[in-house]
C-alpha cells in the first residue's frame, strides 16, 4: 500500500504519525489502511495508534464526511499481534480500547472494506464500522477461545446486536472461520464484491454517502447508536437534543436552497 497510486484528485498516502497505518483522501472520504502486510496486518500498539491517530483527522475535518478502514496485501486484519503480545506491547490505546475505536468509534461514518481474513480483533475492527463491504472469499471469525483468549475487544459485545443470537453464539464458541456469503447471508456485511473489490466497493458505497450533509450524517449515526440505551420517556428529547443543531445550521438552509435551484449542494459543515 506504500507504492499504491492515489486515485485521480486525492492526496498521496501518508503515514498518521508512522506507517503502520497510511491515510489517503478521496472526495469527501478518508481512506485508513492498515499497513503491516507481512504479519497479515495484525495490529501492535503502533497500529493502534495510527488507527487512532486517522479516526481524530476523519472527525476533526470539515472536507471529510466519511472513512473507510481497509488493510494493505489482501488481507484486512488477523487480529492482535500475538508476538508483541507476549512482548508486552498490545494495540489498546488509553481510553479508546482496542485500535483506538472499540470503545470510541468516529462520530463520522465509517466502513469496514474486507479482503482475505477478519479474525479475531480483526472481526472486532470490522465491528467497530457502521457498513462492511467484503470480498466474496473474505472469512470472519473469533477464534480467541482456540488460543486461550478471550474476544473482548467488542466482539461479544456487538456481535448478537447484529447478528441473531444463536448465530453469534457459534460464531463466539466454535472460534471457526465463516464465510463473508455467509456473513452477507445473516445480515452483517451490507455489500459482497469480486476477490480484490473490496475497497472499489467500500468507495463506491462512500462517495454516495458523501454526497449528503456532514452535520447530518454525524447526527444520524449518533442517533442509530445512541437509541438502543434510551427509555422511551427520554428517546425524543435525546434525539432532539442532537438533531436540533442541524436543523438550524448552515447546511439546513443549503440543502432546500440546493433542492429549489436544481443544482447540487454545497455542504460546508456549519
Amino acid at each position: 500500500m506504500s507504492d499504491a497510486v492515489s486515485p485521480e484528485g486525492g492526496r498521496p498516502p501518508t503515514p498518521p504519525g508512522n506507517d503502520a497505518v497510511l491515510t489517503e483522501e478521496d472526495g469527501g472520504v478518508l481512506v485508513i489502511t492498515i499497513n503491516r502486510p507481512e504479519a497479515r496486518n495484525a495490529l501492535n500498539g503502533a497500529a493502534g495508534r495510527g488507527i487512532a491517530a486517522a479516526v481524530d483527522e476523519l472527525d476533526s475535518r470539515k472536507d471529510l464526511s466519511v472513512g473507510i478502514l481497509t488493510g494493505a496485501g489482501g488481507t484486512f486484519c488477523s487480529g492482535m499481534d500475538l508476538k508483541a503480545f507476549l512482548a508486552g506491547e498490545t494495540p489498546v490505546v488509553e481510553g479508546r480500547g482496542f485500535a483506538g475505536i472499540s470503545e470510541r468509534p468516529p462520530a463520522k461514518p465509517l466502513i469496514a472494506a474486507i479482503e482475505g481474513y477478519a479474525l479475531a480483533g480483526g472481526c472486532e475492527l470490522a465491528l467497530s464500522c457502521d457498513l462492511i463491504v467484503a470480498a466474496r472469499d473474505a472469512q470472519f471469525g473469533l477464534p480467541e477461545p482456540k488460543r486461550g483468549l478471550v474476544a473482548a475487544g467488542g466482539g461479544l459485545l456487538r456481535l448478537p446486536q447484529r447478528i441473531p443470537f444463536h448465530i453469534a453464539m457459534e460464531i463466539a464458541l466454535t472460534g471457526d472461520k465463516y464465510p463473508a456469503e455467509r456473513m452477507a447471508e445473516v445480515g452483517l456485511v451490507n455489500r459482497l464484491t469480486e476477490p480484490g473489490g473490496a475497497l472499489a466497493g467500500a468507495k463506491e458505497l462512500a462517495l454516495k454517502i458523501a454526497e449528503n450533509a456532514p452535520l447530518a450524517l454525524a447526527a444520524t449515526k449518533q442517533v442509530v447508536h445512541g437509541s438502543g440505551d434510551w427509555t422511551s420517556e427520554e428517546m425524543w428529547q435525546k434525539q432532539q437534543e442532537i438533531t436540533l443543531p442541524v436543523f438550524v445550521s448552515k447546511d439546513a438552509q443549503e440543502g432546500p436552497a440546493a433542492f429549489a435551484e436544481k443544482r447540487k449542494p454545497n455542504w460546508t459543515g456549519e
